[in-house]
């Protein structure tokens, strides 16, 4: 059984008790260990460290309308934008405060390997089925990393469309295999830092139009060539390794999404 699992269980166990019990559980500091990550402390603007960064690669997704979360370890306005979106999202006090509500829904959606709850590594791993993170320009932990922060970014994605899932078709591509399957000699996917995704209950459009709240910089689909069956979404204003970095592209003409790169 997973650390949040036993979590949540001891929680509810909490709220069938009195009142002045349920304040003594809760604030017990084996209520807050978690599995992946555990937060030592309350984070409000001017903090920085690497609690700091962790909350960041967890809130990404939460960025708002074109804009993004940087993964920088201080604790700035768009962080605290994003935990406030985060928090109203999930019915929690929407303050901007990263404090204990907050992190226990975080617990609450992350599996012990620090990946979301309804995304798992293998699902972003090598597209072509032969699995690893090797064969990119970047080292393999650095291309888990950004697979990890993408993960959360769809994660929130698919709680603004109403809990509603998301497949994804396509996420890291070694070169050997974004050569097989024609992809741009420049793609984000060989980064770690795109998705191609489908749903059984969204239309691609909603999803396309969706992803521009959720901090993904690179957007095509319906309407854009050869992306009428799926959305890709990628997070290229973050990645510094290739000469795309710093822009932000979409492309949905069919959807009503689109802007010229800037």
């Amino acid at each position: 059984m997973r650390v949040h699992t036993l979590k949540r269980a001891a929680v509810a166990f909490a709220l069938a008790l009195p009142g002045a019990a349920i304040a003594a559980v809760v604030a017990a500091p084996a209520a807050q260990a978690d599995g992946c990550y555990t937060w030592n402390r309350t984070l409000t603007q001017g903090r920085s460290g690497n609690d700091v960064r962790q909350l960041q690669i967890r809130i990404a997704g939460w960025a708002g309308y074109r804009d993004i979360v940087e993964n920088d370890g201080r604790y700035g306005p768009k962080t605290a934008a994003a935990v406030k979106r985060f928090q109203q999202a999930y019915g929690l006090r929407a303050d901007g405060i990263a404090g204990q509500q907050t992190y226990s829904k975080l617990y609450q959606l992350q599996d012990n390997d620090c990946t979301p709850a309804h995304f798992t590594y293998g699902e972003l791993d090598d597209g072509c089925g032969r699995g690893g993170w090797n064969g990119g320009p970047l080292s393999p932990a650095q291309t888990r990393q950004n697979a990890l922060r993408t993960m959360w970014k769809l994660e929130a994605l698919r709680k603004s469309l109403g809990d509603k899932p998301l497949d994804v078709s396509s996420g890291f591509r070694s070169r050997a295999c974004n050569d097989q399957v024609g992809g741009a000699s420049d793609s984000q996917h060989l980064y770690g830092n795109a998705a191609d995704i489908t749903s059984r209950t969204s239309s691609l459009c909603q999803v396309a139009r969706g992803a521009r709240n959720n901090g993904f910089s690179g957007i095509y689909g319906p309407g854009y060539p050869d992306h009428d069956d799926h959305v890709h979404v990628d997070s290229r204003r973050e990645n510094n390794s290739d000469d795309s970095s710093n822009t932000t592209s979409w492309s949905a003409p069919d959807c009503g999404v689109g802007t010229t790169n800037d």
